[in-house]
């Protein structure tokens, strides 16, 4: 039996495909463009997932970890694809699986852009969002979690923080800041934030991010029901906080330029950054590292990284 990874070329597709392939499982990865180094043995589909869905889910297919995502500031800024790609692609993938009739594992990842801009998120806080990206993750829960409800898939959702510090260059997420202004410095390079020192963000690294994924996918299928979304480990920090954590790890934080901009402080201002997670911790899900350990994480990463 085959775990599928659609959006697999992503930095959390191409983590998590290491940590399966080394427990043996058999995989199939697919994306726009190939993952740049996929484990050994792992069958890599590329092209639109909406053109490769009967190569990628299949009657071998066990599982599917839905990845493929347009991010914040892009499903903000194309409506049409946002939609296209967070909603409806979505759905295509629960359908491909409904079509198999063997009520195969679908692990997808939410937001907590779902929330809003409201002061505190429990295990009970409903869903109120306040960006089309947000929307698109809210309708994709209910979607999973009918799927899910019906006996189609063996459905669940998991809700992740903002991830810091992402390797790699700047994407398209509004909160993308929020890896660049540790990243950037680390290394020696200038780094704009757009948002004011005194924001407040929910955040866990790369690392805790990926267990968190696997652990949900672990899990038996009575812990994800009734209800099939789960708000994952954080922690919160202000950017200031985080300036403080850079200059104790040795970054430069003169690299940092404030030049605040309205269009993502509206967008990330509009997420929740207090959470409390215990449904998530009950389960095993892993505690998040603090600011100091993600920054060491970081630096370790970078220093074991293959050479391009």
């Amino acid at each position: 039996m085959t775990v599928t990874i659609t959006g697999a070329a992503g930095f959390l597709g191409q983590r998590v495909a290491v940590e399966l392939a080394k427990r043996g499982t058999r995989l199939l990865l697919t994306d726009i463009v190939p993952p740049p180094r996929p484990p050994p043995g792992a069958e890599v589909v590329v092209g639109e997932l909406s053109e490769t869905l009967p190569k990628v889910i299949t009657q071998e297919t066990s599982a599917v970890i839905n990845l493929a995502a347009v991010v914040s500031s892009g499903a903000e800024a194309d409506f049409d694809h946002g939609y296209a790609v967070n909603l409806l692609l979505l759905r295509e993938q629960l359908e491909a699986c409904r079509a198999l009739g063997t009520c195969p594992k679908f692990v997808s990842t939410s937001s907590l852009a779902v929330f809003g801009a409201v002061e505190r998120v429990d295990d009970a806080t409903a869903a109120m969002p306040q960006s089309s990206y947000g929307t698109q993750k809210a309708l994709g829960e209910l979607l999973v979690n009918d799927y899910g409800r019906r006996g189609f898939v063996d459905g669940r959702t998991l809700r992740l923080p903002t991830v810091s510090i992402r390797p790699g260059k700047p994407n398209a997420a509004a909160s993308g800041f929020a890896s660049g202004i540790l990243r950037e410095p680390l290394a020696g390079e200038p780094s704009t934030c757009p948002v004011s020192e005194e924001l407040g963000i929910w955040l866990a690294s790369p690392s805790t991010v990926t267990a968190a994924i696997l652990h949900g996918y672990d899990l038996p299928a009575s812990d994800f029901a009734p209800w099939r979304a789960i708000n994952t480990p954080g922690i919160t920090v202000s950017v200031g906080e985080m300036m403080a954590a850079l200059e104790r790890n040795g970054g430069d934080v003169g690299l940092v330029r404030f030049e605040r901009d309205p269009k993502i402080e509206s967008i990330v201002g509009s997420w929740p950054a207090r959470f409390e997670t215990p449904r998530a911790l009950s389960l095993g899900f892993p505690a998040a590292a603090d600011l100091d350990g993600m920054i060491a994480e970081h630096i370790a990463e970078m220093a074991a990284a293959p050479a391009d």
